[in-house]
């Protein structure tokens, strides 16, 4: 009786113990255990959940995928193309290693040598994806990108901070810097490999801009498009075998044929993370896939990549644009000047174009002239947008094969010229009746109006762009230029004259000083004998004879009154 009591006793104990630690454990329970089908549905309901872009009217219309966030750029103007999500906080896993490697080519030579210290293989966890590295061995950067970048080395990246940064956190401080630089606003890094943190976190939108900095390095670009590479055995270190798991690369059940280069990431918080460019077509194009179950993440970004290439494309705005000229063309003619020059005085410079959707016109585009964040050489800038999404831009910039001249040929209101014989008599008239419409106002403006009254230009005219302001601010900061350049001579003039007499004087009175000791040195020989009493009578008396018309008088005592 009593063991049977002690035996309930004993499973009574158990029994609590148990209920205590699935209670306490539920989530990680839960998480350790959910299925592969369960993840894959969870995917499939994200297929559901709303894409931005695609209530943008008129918006080619995105892909339903399974990523939990996805974004697709174009690389070089900026464009956002889709849109998912984006803003959301998520882990990015391996693909952190794109910021990783950014900052050490931006840092460090790739030829540069660098040893493996035994703190950089200890920071990384058993079970996580290594290049096997050893304690001692050096190896070149490029050598190590190949294996953060092909076999996503974790102990490669803490190398790396290790040997540029001094310490791993110090080079985590660097990435989140670098980040910040390029606008990144929803991302944090802990980690140079992106082992899972809860503090470890980034956005499909802040990854994109990574991946724009990342894919603008050719060298990157080569070694992130390597599936396979072997590191040869030297005498610093030994023979490194590397192989890529990522299925976009030629021979991959995704190959892609335009690929630039990817980078895949995983760990069971993130799931599947991939940041892949592409370029066709005058295009490159840059996709984030965040949280995705394999291998559905490769088939979204071949999917987003698709919809991009096929979807929009990339012009000049040249070709198109009507709407920009000058506003009084009879302050700035480019038809002709005293010069003989016809090229216009602005002109656009060549730039990466702009998007146009598939399902729009240029004339369906909004622009505006912006003097904001300029590039150099530029003096304004149009900017290009649909319903608030921006499309691209070019540079005004000075035309250096344009004459600088001006054509002062006067024009009646109607735009006809003014002969030279009833110039006087037409300039006479004007100032009498119209004051403000004889301005020249030559800033760039927009011709895109209705209005019955604007004269349409000839099409045979070339198109300028001027900024009056920029042109009266050139001229006054030359006339300063000028004036402080004429005082400068002046005041510098007058100084070196003033030294010059200076030096004169100086030059004189050392004379007269060396005649006098010349002479004090002569009577002092010839008169030895004499009492040093007299010697300074004798030299004044010299002084005298030899300079006639100097007379020497001595002061004589003041007579004293008698008491």
């Amino acid at each position: 009786m009593k063991n049977s009591k002690h035996t309930l006793r004993r499973a009574g104990v158990f029994f609590c113990a148990l209920i205590i630690l699935l209670v306490t454990q539920s989530s990680f329970t839960l998480e350790v255990f959910a299925t592969q089908d369960e993840l894959n549905q969870e995917s499939e309901d994200r297929k559901s959940e709303p894409v931005q872009t695609n209530e943008i009217e008129n918006w080619p219309q995105g892909p339903a995928i399974g990523a939990e966030g996805a974004i697709l750029v174009e690389a070089n103007t900026g464009t956002l193309l889709y849109a998912k999500n984006i803003d959301e906080k998520l882990y990015p896993a391996s693909i952190t290693k794109l910021m990783c490697c950014l900052v050490a080519v931006e840092n460090c030579g790739l030829d540069e040598m660098i040893t493996v210290n035994q703190s950089a293989i200890d920071a990384n966890s058993a079970d996580g994806s290594s290049m096997g590295l050893t304690a001692g061995e050096q190896l070149t950067l490029e050598e190590l990108l190949y294996g953060i970048l092909i076999n996503s080395a974790n102990e490669g990246c803490n190398v790396v901070a290790e040997h540029i940064a001094g310490s791993i956190d110090a080079y985590v401080d660097m990435m989140n810097a670098r980040a910040a630089e390029l606008g990144c606003t929803g991302t944090h890094f802990v980690t140079a490999n992106g082992l899972y943190n809860d503090d470890h976190y980034t956005t499909a939108h802040d990854m994109a801009l990574i991946g724009t900095a990342f894919f603008s390095h050719d060298n990157l670009c080569r070694i992130a498009s390597t599936p396979r590479y072997t590191i040869p055995e030297t005498a610093t270190h030994g023979e490194h075998v590397l192989h890529s798991k990522n299925k976009l690369y030629a021979g991959g059940d995704y190959e892609y044929a335009d690929l630039v280069g990817s980078k895949t990431g995983f760990t069971n918080a993130s799931r599947q993370t991939l940041v892949s460019c592409a370029e066709r077509g005058g295009m490159r194009l840059v996709a984030v896939i965040l949280k995705e179950e394999s291998p559905l993440q490769f088939a979204d970004t071949v999917e987003l990549f698709e919809y991009g290439f096929n979807n929009f494309s990339v012009i000049d705005p040249d070709e198109f644009e009507t709407g920009y000229t000058i506003s009084n063309s009879g302050f700035f003619n480019s038809g002709t000047d005293i010069f003989g020059s016809t090229a216009p005085l602005l002109a656009t410079a060549p730039s990466a174009g702009i998007v146009l959707p598939g399902t729009l016109t240029f004339s369906d585009l909004s622009s505006g002239i912006s003097y904001d964040d300029l590039s150099e050489n530029a003096i304004a800038k149009i900017e290009y947008s649909y319903s608030g999404v921006k499309l691209g831009s070019t540079d005004i910039v000075l035309n250096p094969e344009a004459a600088l001249s001006f054509n002062f040929q006067l024009k009646n209101a109607d735009g006809s010229s003014v002969s030279e014989s009833a110039a006087s008599n037409k300039v006479s008239a004007d100032n009498e009746n119209e004051g403000s419409s004889e301005s020249a106002d030559a800033a760039v403006t927009n011709d895109n109006d209705d209005s019955e009254t604007a004269a349409e230009p000839p099409a045979e005219k070339e198109k300028i762009y001027i900024n009056v302001y920029h042109v009266l601010f050139t001229i006054l900061g030359i006339i300063g230029a000028i004036i402080v350049l004429f005082i400068i001579y002046k005041l510098s003039r007058g100084y070196f004259a003033h030294r010059k007499r200076l030096a004169r004087i100086k030059r004189e009175r050392g004379k007269i000083i060396k005649d006098r000791n010349s002479l004090r040195r002569d009577f002092r020989r010839r008169n030895a004998h004499r009492s040093s009493k007299n010697t300074d009578k004798l030299i004044l008396k010299r002084k005298s004879d030899d300079h006639p018309t100097r007379k020497h008088s001595r002061r004589r005592p003041p007579k004293r009154r008698p008491k």
